[in-house]
């Protein structure tokens, strides 16, 4: 699968060029990164500050920006053109298409993190016939078993979103050719990490690990 036009750019955040477009999910941290290409469409799944940085979006927005995010968060927006989402629903914005589908938690030890009635968002891109379905912020929820994607992006690392067992149950639910992890390095620290990724390797026959914008990928 051709990776090219996506980059992984630390924790869930990730910048692809789909058509000649710069389209950012979740920015953050991008400063120490040194990623600071416009923006023309930011992707927003919900409003913790590690996917919804303000200081992030002023670096790369300006108003020509389209901004998607989800209904309750569009006054955090500093600029830019602001679109509510809710999740189930399709989009479309300068030749780019993607669908939004539900993310949250539902582990009685989570679900005040993440809760279902906040409607907060995971999108499925098209880009050019290849589908990636970014999950947010979510446990394994039900609604992933009817998603069919080229590339599936799960958040592991627990304490908000699944642990590694449960990222691994969803990744054989997804109907996907390719899953990888993200959402887990900053909570697990490299060693844990290391783990997790060989585990995750072991037992995901379709599973793949990104290389991290900057960074080599671990090795085993």
């Amino acid at each position: 699968m051709d990776l090219e036009f996506l980059t992984w750019l630390g924790h869930a955040s990730f910048l692809l060029n789909l058509n000649g477009k710069n389209v950012y999910i979740d920015p953050f941290h991008l400063e120490e990164k040194k990623v600071k290409h416009h923006a023309d469409i930011i992707l927003i799944t919900h409003p913790h500050s590690d996917h919804l940085s303000e200081s992030d979006i002023k670096l790369i927005a300006d108003s020509s920006t389209n901004i998607f995010v989800p209904f309750d968060s569009m006054e955090k927006i500093p600029v830019g053109k602001v679109t509510g989402v809710e999740p189930n629903k399709h989009y479309s914005v300068d030749g780019v298409e993607f669908d939004t589908v539900p993310a949250y938690n539902h582990n009685p030890n989570k679900v005040h993190f993440h809760p279902k009635e906040n409607k907060w968002v995971g999108y499925i891109l098209d880009i050019n016939g290849t589908k990636v379905y970014h999950a947010g912020d979510t446990d394994f929820i039900k609604e992933m078993s009817k998603i069919n994607t080229n590339l599936a992006m799960l958040p592991m690392g627990g304490t908000y979103v699944m642990d590694l067992d449960e990222m691994i149950q969803a990744s054989h639910s997804v109907k996907a050719d390719k899953v990888a992890p993200i959402h887990y390095r900053r909570l697990l620290g490299k060693d844990g990490s290391k783990a997790a990724e060989k585990k995750f390797l072991e037992n995901v026959k379709n599973g793949i690990i990104l290389d991290e914008y900057g960074e080599p990928k671990y090795s085993f």
